[in-house]
């Protein structure tokens, strides 16, 4: 069973989108979680200089559309988490290429880490939000996570892997989810009336 999500990276206050691609590349590709590297996979990209081909794509896209983006996406993430003891480390690192590879159609730079640091493996996915060609931005639209669970679900159910097959819907407010202790909203208020 594995479960995807799409994540967003933008470039953090006080800090240059390099930096801020380096950091997370950085986590990614972190030896202590990848054994050594060992469980790492690039397209379009070179391990070691992957932060600053990623940068340049950028500011080659920015020079040439002549745009200016504050607080813009400089790469995306996909969070690929499998069932513990479902997976090795190598099918693992295949699922997240093969997944990988369908979804961006071979278009952008990707790094697939495999993690094998906590019980569950995991991979992490990232992809330069700017095409090989520097022509064009990836863009995230509403329902792209419903075409990258399909896709995730049929990869899996391909390689005899588990899906899930009723997703539980959640009815929680995401700043209950974070812990926010201000004011409730009134879904929360109408919650409470209709409990007493």
């Amino acid at each position: 069973m594995a479960v995807t999500r799409i994540i967003p990276l933008h470039i953090n206050k006080g800090k240059t989108a390099a930096q801020c691609l380096k950091e997370r590349l950085d986590y990614s590709l972190n030896p202590e979680k990848t054994d050594n590297g060992k469980y790492v996979k690039a397209f379009g990209c070179d391990l070691e200089t992957a932060a600053a081909q990623f940068a340049l794509s950028r500011d080659m896209y920015l020079y040439q559309t002549d745009r200016d983006y504050s607080g813009d996406v400089i790469a995306y993430m996909i969070r690929q988490s499998f069932k513990p003891g479902e997976v090795t480390p190598e099918e693992a690192n295949a699922l997240g290429s093969e997944l990988a590879s369908r979804y961006l159609k071979g278009k952008y730079a990707f790094i697939v880490s495999t993690h094998i640091d906590k019980a569950h493996i995991h991979n992490h996915i990232i992809w330069n939000s700017v095409d090989l060609k520097g022509e064009r931005k990836y863009r995230d639209v509403k329902y792209s996570w419903k075409d990258l669970k399909k896709l995730n679900d049929k990869i899996c159910e391909l390689h005899q892997k588990s899906v899930i097959e009723h997703p539980q819907k959640s009815n929680h407010v995401y700043s209950n989810w974070i812990g926010f202790k201000g004011k409730p909203c009134n879904r929360d208020l109408l919650r409470e009336d209709i409990d007493r």
